[in-house]
């Protein structure tokens, strides 16, 4: 009789099962060492940026600098901070913050990004599965991180009240400051923890995907290496331009620090809100416009002559800020025009130095064009600001010195536009400029006569 045999599964060695076991934990740890290293560089810029605009001074002592700061790296990674009143029944409080100090925001995004990409330095071509090992323990670590943070940024600060606190005079004056006094009136913020968290997940599936898109030495997964030449010039062009406007912007501010005093206060702009400023030139220099304005006490700190346009209208109208408008009130404003040729053409001709030959002329113009209409996309809403406080008594008025407003909104479409009509120009241009310069993917013909090839 003849058996039947049976073969039993032969069960995993330990070091078939240790090996996806460390790939888990090496790949959680560069996670771990990504998410602390861009929150620590967002935690320190943002530290030194509240320092210089006098954070230090809260009443609260170290805990209330420790939440504001919380608050405002929150904010850099689109997290949304809910600022909220106390004034009992006799008054009523309200306010709306919502901007972002872009400063932070880039600084944290630039070492996000290097230290996702350094793990695949040395890697000729990535797998997806590669990709995705890396990416989600990053997001799921950072939006932990986030949660962290937002438990942090909550406080509390009493409204001080002394003088002439309103317009009133006389004893119906002295009446309303007693009355507030006495209910203690406090203002304090607090962080929308599911806004923050969801706003936070894109942030930073944001940040790595342009990583992947700018840098030139990180390998791609098979599927996506033909769109290398097309997306990646373009691409990391757009971020040098936006960097050497942040750089530029660097410089004015310094030069403006050492000659004009204030320097703490513009250490402060510089160090929280550079970018907020310098894309906002480059978006008036090639033709955008934002519109806002500014009411009461608060404003921008800085340059003057955007918070004087700001305040320029009358009533509630929301005024225009663009070339003719800043030119209006200081004529120097024309520089953004032809500093913004100069940049953008710059940008042009390193994305076709960097693209391969091959690549025609309105390849080129069709890339730029299309880069930096999606760059302007995305920083452009990103320079947004809205800022209200109000405080008002038995709900009959509100007291000009603890109210005000600040507006500052973006012409989203009209500078898009402008940016694709620029691309298309400056691609051409540039693609022009580097013909003469010997690029990736041309070929040495070999001539008659022994004559030297070229290429």
């Amino acid at each position: 009789m003849g058996g039947v045999s049976t073969r039993l599964p032969t069960p995993p060695s330990p070091q078939a099962t240790a090996r996806p076991a460390g790939r888990l934990a090496r790949d959680v740890a560069l996670a771990l060492l990504t998410v602390v290293a861009g929150l620590l560089a967002m935690g320190v810029v943002a530290g030194l940026g509240l320092w210089a605009a006098g954070a230090a001074d809260l009443p609260g002592g170290a805990g209330a600098f420790v939440a504001v700061l919380a608050a405002v790296v929150v904010m850099a990674a689109g997290g949304q901070v809910g600022l909220a009143g106390d004034a009992g029944d006799l008054a009523g409080t309200q306010a709306e913050l919502t901007a972002m100090p872009l400063t932070v925001t880039l600084v944290g995004a630039l070492v996000t990004g290097f230290c996702f990409l350094r793990p695949l330095r040395h890697h000729a071509v990535a797998r997806t599965r590669d990709l995705l090992s890396l990416a989600v323990p990053t997001v799921l670590v950072w939006l932990v991180a986030l949660a962290g943070l937002s438990a942090l940024a909550r406080h509390d600060f009493p409204i001080t009240l002394g003088g002439d606190t309103s317009q009133n005079s006389g004893d119906l004056g002295d009446l309303f400051n007693d009355l507030l006094n006495a209910t203690n009136p406090s203002v304090g913020f607090t962080t929308d923890v599911g806004p923050t968290l969801f706003y936070g997940l894109l942030w930073i599936l944001g940040v790595l995907v342009v990583a992947l898109l700018v840098s030139r030495g990180t390998p791609l997964p098979t599927r996506f290496v033909r769109h290398h030449q097309a997306v990646r010039p373009a691409a990391s062009s757009m971020l040098l331009l936006v960097l050497a406007y942040v750089l530029v912007g660097l410089v004015i501010g310094i030069v403006v620090a050492a000659t004009k005093g204030h320097a703490r206060e513009t250490l402060a702009v510089l160090l929280l809100g550079l970018p907020n400023v310098s894309w906002l030139a480059l978006g008036v220099g090639i033709g955008g416009s934002w519109e806002g304005r500014v009411e009461g006490p608060f404003g921008l700190p800085m340059p003057q002559i955007l918070d004087s346009v700001l305040r320029g209208g009358k009533g509630g109208d929301l005024n225009t800020v663009d070339l003719s408008s800043l030119a209006s009130y200081d004529s120097r404003a024309w520089w953004l025009l032809p500093v913004a040729a100069v940049l953008v053409l710059a940008a042009a001709f390193v994305a076709a130095v960097r693209s391969p030959a091959r690549v025609r002329l309105w390849q080129h113009s069709l890339h730029l064009g299309i880069a930096f209409a999606l760059t302007m996309l995305v920083v452009a809403p990103l320079t947004l600001v809205e800022a209200r406080f109000g405080l008002s008594i038995l709900g009959i008025g509100e007291l000009e010195s603890l109210g005000g407003e600040v507006v500052l909104r973006p012409n989203i479409w009209k500078t898009v536009g402008f940016a694709l009509l620029w691309g298309l120009v400056a691609g051409l241009l540039g693609g022009l400029l580097a013909r003469p310069v010997r690029r990736r993917g041309e070929v040495d013909t070999p001539t008659k006569s022994g004559e030297r090839p070229t290429g």
